[in-house]
């Protein structure tokens, strides 16, 4: 069984084996972090917590990485409160946080610091499809931040976690609030009788009409979001269904051009792949990450011990609790750690076992 613990607070139930305790003077070091996301923030906070000298680099205008695109996903506006935590901590902490400065591994190197961390994220991959490139496509970091979205049919490329908020955030009728920040609304979504005056206390369900037409793809066979957290998945998957939006799994993406998308349809068994084209306004990639890493080879060559945490140490599917583990545990032992050296949290040999075996076997255990 894996220990119970909490997104932003790592320490809770590892109490006995992770702490921050307060670094001697003559042991404390002058300390880099660069990038400004979960990870980084979480290792300059603590970090600076245990009494370092903490500089924190940030190329955007503002902290938070990763959590600017959560933040504005309906059901997921909290983390516009962990943003706001963590900018007090900095504050507290005493880190001296530097906002739109793209810093370089020279200018580190020149900085004379006696420990730099990497926690420079990821940029979204993108698939060698033809027309990948048309005005069609856009990434998944182009929607989130912002960018407008004229059309009224999308096909969202990718159905792990972001591909899931991609689709939910374009299915919002901006219009009005989201119902996880409208009590009512909420309860009528999800057929509520907040007077209990119905057999067990449920209604039939309100659902509103989606702001626009959206397909989910998948390139693997079978249901879509099986990955999704154990407690949540089925929330996001229904809320999809409610919706209206079309998933389609075993997906060949043949090329992008003004027609729309091409793809093939592969069966779940044999037969046939099936031709369509899908005849979006938008296509949205939403197919994975890769580590943004470029600074830390010639930190290496230099001597600089440095080390890689969060989506600059393994991009795969984001998680911001490995994240914020991940600095912390780094942070409580910085000033002796070996450079390159990755803090993970320990794997219980039950938890070991089982993902294992369905790394194994292929299938689903839990």
């Amino acid at each position: 069984m894996m220990t119970a613990s909490c997104l932003v607070n790592p320490l809770s139930g590892y109490e006995t084996e992770l702490k921050l305790e307060p670094v001697a003077p003559e042991n404390k070091i002058k300390v880099a972090v660069v990038g400004g996301g979960c990870a980084g923030l979480a290792a300059s906070c603590a970090a600076a917590e245990r009494g370092h000298d903490v500089t924190l680099f940030e190329a955007s205008q503002e902290i938070g990485g990763q959590f600017n695109f959560a933040k504005v996903v309906p059901g997921k506006e909290e983390f516009h409160e962990t943003i706001k935590y963590f900018n007090s901590r900095l504050v507290l902490s005493g880190v001296d946080l530097k906002l739109n400065t793209t810093v370089t591994a020279e200018e580190l190197i020149a900085g004379g610091y006696d420990r730099v961390v990497v926690a420079t994220g990821v940029t979204p991959r993108v698939p060698n499809i033809p027309g990948i490139d048309h005005s069609k496509v856009m990434l998944y970091s182009d929607v989130l931040g912002g960018a407008p979205v004229h059309g009224k049919s999308v096909a969202v490329i990718g159905a792990g976690g972001i591909g899931f908020d991609v689709a939910e955030y374009l299915t919002h009728d901006t219009s009005h609030a989201a119902t996880s920040l409208d009590t009512t609304a909420f309860m009528k979504e999800w057929g509520v009788d907040m007077s209990n005056t119905t057999r067990g206390g449920l209604l039939e369900p309100v659902d509103s009409l989606p702001a626009r037409e959206v397909f989910l793809l998948q390139r693997k066979k079978g249901a879509l979001g099986t990955g999704l957290g154990k407690t949540t998945g089925w929330i996001h998957r229904a809320t999809l269904r409610k919706k209206a939006v079309k998933m389609l799994s075993g997906v060949e993406y043949v090329k992008v051009d003004d027609a729309g998308l091409h793809i093939k349809v592969h069966p779940k068994k044999s037969g046939p792949a099936i031709e369509q084209i899908l005849d979006v306004d938008h296509v949205v990639v939403c197919a994975g990450q890769e580590s943004v890493t470029g600074i830390m080879e010639p930190l290496k060559s230099a001597g600089v011990p440095a080390f890689e945490i969060g989506g600059a140490e393994h991009a795969g599917e984001l998680d911001a609790k490995r994240a914020i583990d991940q600095g912390t545990r780094l942070a409580a032992v910085i000033e002796t750690a070996e450079a390159g050296a990755v803090f993970n949290q320990p794997i219980p040999f039950a938890a070991d076992f089982v993902r294992n075996a369905r790394k194994w076997s292929g299938r689903n255990y839990s």
